[in-house]
């Protein structure tokens, strides 16, 4: 395969295309979510699609997504060598990031009928999670990636997302129904 340096700009911009260009959302997604800060993430996507185009060619082009969010991970890790990604600070930053729809993005019946109180102890029950069950949640539950893609960009691996996931959401269950929700959706 031909050097970074003298592999020819068409072949180059034909993988990007083929490969990268389909996954800027959820790049811009996952980028959001790392770094809480629109202006970060849009740094961050930035630096990823910079590395991306450079390593291109020695991309078997297998999983792009898992790929790049492992770029991601690594130019974010880089990015914040000491400090670690806060994911809410506040339940009212997190109810403005994370509108109320389902992981597809979709609307649903159980949406229209979720009251705005039930947000409110939701959005303070998730930013009273620890640190790794929060983001776990957030990138898989809110959005919507695969527990692989998960793990790639958190660093750990599958098994990990998936018992750090099972243990949030019940901390999450457990103190809602603590707040007087039932397990059916609505106050009791």
């Amino acid at each position: 395969m031909a050097s970074d340096a003298t592999m020819p700009t068409t072949m180059r911009d034909r993988g990007f295309r083929e490969h990268v260009v389909p996954e800027l959302d959820v790049l811009l997604r996952v980028a959001r979510r790392l770094t809480g800060n629109p202006d970060t993430a849009e740094d961050l996507v930035q630096e990823t699609l910079i590395r991306a185009y450079r390593a291109v060619n020695r991309f078997d082009g297998r999983h792009p997504r898992a790929w790049l969010l492992t770029i991601m991970r690594n130019t974010w890790k880089n990015m914040n060598r000491r400090a670690r990604p806060l994911f809410a600070d506040d339940p009212e930053e997190l109810l403005n990031r994370a509108p109320a729809r389902g992981a597809d993005g979709r609307t649903g019946a159980e949406e229209q009928v979720v009251d705005a109180g039930f947000d409110q102890q939701l959005a303070q029950a998730l930013t009273d999670l620890a640190p790794i069950h929060q983001g776990v949640v957030l990138l898989v539950d809110v959005d919507g990636l695969t527990y692989q893609e998960a793990a790639d960009v958190l660093g750990v691996p599958t098994g990990t997302v998936m018992s750090r996931l099972h243990r949030a959401r019940r901390q999450l269950r457990d103190r809602l129904e603590q707040e007087g929700f039932t397990a059916a959706g609505g106050p009791r």
